[in-house]
C-alpha cells in the first residue's frame, strides 16, 4: 500500500514535469524570436504592364528565397474577372510564355477561350485570391496585395506604392507635387482606418522623369518611406549634372526635415520594380529587396516592423544584428560575408553646424529652376569609412542623423546602372533627440 502511494506520487510528479515541459515547448513555439524576412513590394504583371502571369512571377520569388511579395500593378488590383487577348500576351512575353505557364501549373489551371488566330482568342488572368493558395506556405512565403498608385502633376510622374491595400485607389491630383503626394497619402490613410489594417505607402523612384525634388519630398512629412534603390534602369539612380543621385536626395531631404521642419526622416526601401521575366527586357527581377526583422511572417507584423524602422534595403549584401545602443550612442551591425569578398562601410550624415549655403540654379532668363538648389558637401557627408565585417560608429551628438551604406567588392549580379556593386543601406538613427529639443 505504501509502495502504491509512492508510485502514484512519483507518477503524478512525472506527469506534472512532462506537462510543464510540453507547455514550455509550446510557449517557445508560440513566441518565436524575431528573424529576417526577405521581400519585394514593387512588382508588375500582365495585369498592367508586366510580361508574365502573376503566378509565374510569384513562383520565381518563392523559389529564390524570398519570404513575401507584393504585386503592385498600376492603378489596379489583381482581382475580379480579367481576360487578355492571346496576341497581346504573346507579344509581351514571347511565343513560349503560355507553354511555360502550362508546364508550371498544368493545362487544367490555364483557362483559354475563343478560336486561335481570332481577336476572341483570350487567356484568363487569375486573381490573387485564387492563385495564392498554390504558393503560400506558413513561415516560408506569403503574398501581400499591393498597388502602384500612378498619377502625375503636370508632366511630372508621381508614383506611390500601397502595400497590404484592401481596395483599389485611383490616383488623386493636387495643385502641386507636394499636395498631390499628400492627397494620395490621406486616401491611403483613410482606407487603413476604415479597413482596420496596416497599409504601407512609399514614394517610388523620385528621379523617374525627375518628378519629385528633395525639397518636395522633405515637405511631405507624413510620408516616411521612399525607394533608395529601385532596380529599374530608367529611374536615374545616379542623377545627372542638374539632379542629385537618389542617395544624395535622401540626405538633402532628411537634413531639411530634421534641421528645419522638426520632422522624422525618410526611411529607404529597396525594390525591383520588375516588369520583364523571360530574360528579355531591361526591368528584371531579383535586383533589390528589403529585409524585415519581425517575429511573424504576416502583413501586419511586417509592416509594423517597417514602420519602426526595423528593416534595411539591399541589392545583394546581407546584414545582421543591426543595433543602435542608446546608452553608448553606438551604431553597429554585422555583415554576413561571402567567401573572397571584401566590404567597405560608409557612415553618412549631416552635422548640426553644417554649411547651409545653397546655390540657386536659374534658366537662361534668370528664373529659378524647379531643381533650384545645389547644397554644400556638408549635407550627407561621409563621417567615417570602415573596412571589415563588424563596422561601428560612435555618435558624438553633433550629427543630425547617421546612416550606413555597405558596398561589396562583388559586382551586382544583374546591374541596373554602370559599375554597380552589391550594397545594403541601413536606416537613419540618432535624430530623435534633435526633434525633442524643439518641442
Amino acid at each position: 500500500m505504501i509502495w502504491n502511494t509512492r508510485f502514484s506520487t512519483l507518477a503524478l510528479l512525472l506527469s506534472v514535469i512532462l506537462v510543464s515541459y510540453s507547455s514550455a515547448e509550446e510557449t517557445v513555439a508560440n513566441d518565436p524570436q524575431p528573424r529576417w524576412w526577405k521581400g519585394n513590394i514593387h512588382t508588375h504583371t500582365l495585369w498592367s504592364d508586366g510580361n508574365d502571369f502573376p503566378e509565374m512571377i510569384a513562383n520565381w520569388y518563392r523559389t529564390h528565397d524570398y519570404n513575401f511579395l507584393a504585386l503592385s500593378d498600376h492603378n489596379i488590383l489583381s482581382e475580379g474577372e480579367k481576360w487578355m487577348a492571346m496576341s497581346t500576351v504573346l507579344k509581351r512575353g514571347g511565343k513560349d510564355v503560355v507553354e511555360k505557364y502550362q508546364a508550371q501549373f498544368g493545362p487544367d489551371w490555364v483557362e483559354i477561350r475563343g478560336e486561335p488566330g481570332t481577336p476572341k482568342h483570350e487567356i484568363r488572368l487569375q486573381p490573387l485570391n485564387e492563385f495564392r493558395a498554390l504558393l503560400e506556405e506558413r513561415e516560408k512565403f506569403i503574398m501581400v496585395q499591393g498597388e502602384e498608385i500612378s498619377g502625375r502633376f503636370g508632366s511630372k510622374p508621381i508614383h506611390m506604392n500601397a502595400t497590404n491595400i484592401k481596395q483599389v485607389l485611383q490616383p488623386v491630383g493636387g495643385q502641386s507635387v507636394v499636395e498631390t503626394i499628400n492627397n494620395n497619402f490621406r486616401a491611403v490613410e483613410e482606407q487603413a482606418k476604415s479597413s482596420g489594417r496596416e497599409i504601407l505607402l512609399h514614394l517610388n523612384h523620385p528621379n523617374f522623369g525627375y518628378g519629385v525634388t528633395a525639397e518636395e519630398i522633405a515637405e511631405v512629412v507624413s510620408e516616411r518611406f521612399f525607394e533608395v534603390y529601385n532596380g529599374h534602369p530608367g529611374i536615374r539612380h545616379l542623377g545627372d549634372d542638374d539632379h542629385p543621385s537618389i542617395e544624395r536626395l535622401w540626405d538633402i531631404a532628411n537634413t531639411i526635415r530634421i534641421a528645419h521642419l522638426n520632422s522624422a526622416p525618410l526611411y529607404g526601401m529597396g525594390t525591383d520594380d520588375s516588369h520583364h521575366y523571360h530574360g528579355r527586357g531591361s526591368s528584371r527581377n531579383g535586383r533589390g529587396w528589403i529585409m524585415v526583422h519581425s517575429k511573424y511572417l504576416s502583413p501586419n507584423h511586417l509592416l509594423r516592423a517597417i514602420n519602426q524602422g526595423d528593416f534595411y534595403a539591399s541589392s545583394g549584401v546581407s546584414l545582421d544584428e543591426i543595433t543602435m545602443d542608446e546608452q553608448s550612442q553606438t551604431l553597429s551591425f554585422k555583415i554576413l560575408a561571402e567567401e573572397g569578398v571584401t566590404y567597405k562601410t560608409q557612415f553618412v550624415g549631416t552635422l548640426v553646424d553644417y554649411d547651409q549655403t545653397a546655390t540657386v540654379r536659374t534658366d537662361k532668363d534668370g528664373k529659378p529652376l524647379a531643381i533650384a538648389k545645389k547644397y554644400s558637401q556638408d549635407v550627407g557627408k561621409i563621417l567615417a569609412e570602415v573596412d571589415g565585417l563588424n563596422p561601428t560608429y560612435h555618435l558624438t551628438g553633433k550629427e543630425l542623423y547617421v546612416r550606413a551604406v555597405v558596398t561589396s567588392s562583388k559586382d551586382h549580379r544583374d546591374p541596373s546602372f554602370k559599375d554597380q556593386h552589391q550594397q545594403a543601406w541601413t536606416q537613419p538613427v540618432g535624430w530623435e533627440k534633435h526633434l525633442d529639443k524643439k518641442e
